[in-house]
């Protein structure tokens, strides 16, 4: 029988080379976490779920963009109709990434309801989250647009040919940019303390 090195040992005990990733990430997250004293769980899941929703608002942004470039352009006819669209369709792309990321991730540790209860609290919460975002950016897309083409055009960006249809583009960006953080917020004290609230 041989016996294994402390290296290989090591290695099993991480699990897979493709989780070494997010091992790291762990750990760093972790140490960062440690300098909170008594609330260092609390700080490790919010840096958790910030990390999760970084990458949900890469999938949102990303779903966002490539649906007003292709199937639902920002032009008239039925151009709220459009935003709202796309909006709603990135926004349930991200929502879903981010159930499965702190399901499985943020939270390991919560049980006690099962995947279907809490999949319905984290639609419903961020559902309000959508209502809100929705207003947001519908009721604000458009003064975003021509602000951002305003400053973009002082500074020499762009020229005359800048449609409007990419003003509308930007504007909705800027728009969802600013909407993602505040439902954001939202998000982690609701989830943490209804959806999640069966965690220490």
């Amino acid at each position: 029988m041989t016996s294994s090195s402390p290296s290989e040992t090591l290695a099993k005990s991480r699990g897979p080379w493709y989780l070494a990733p997010f091992e790291l990430l762990n750990r760093l997250i972790y140490a960062s976490s440690l300098r909170f004293g008594s609330n260092a769980k609390e700080v490790e899941r919010f840096l958790k779920f910030a990390i999760v929703g970084i990458i949900g608002a890469v999938i949102d942004f990303g779903v966002l963009n490539l649906l007003q470039a292709t199937a639902l352009q920002p032009e008239n006819p039925d151009l709220q109709v459009k935003v709202g669209l796309a909006t709603g369709i990135a926004f349930t792309s991200a929502v879903t990434s981010n159930f499965i990321w702190n399901r499985y991730w943020t939270y390991p540790d919560s049980r006690s309801r099962s995947l279907q209860q809490q999949l319905v609290q984290f639609f419903v919460v961020n559902t309000i989250g959508l209502a809100f975002r929705l207003w947001f950016v519908n009721a604000l897309f458009t003064p975003f647009g021509d602000i951002g083409t305003d400053t973009l055009d002082a500074l020499g960006l762009i020229d005359s040919t800048f449609s409007d249809s990419a003003a509308k583009q930007l504007g909705t960006n800027i728009a969802q940019f600013f909407a993602v953080w505040i439902v954001m917020l939202w998000n982690f004290f609701v989830n943490r303390y209804w959806t999640y609230n069966d965690v220490e």
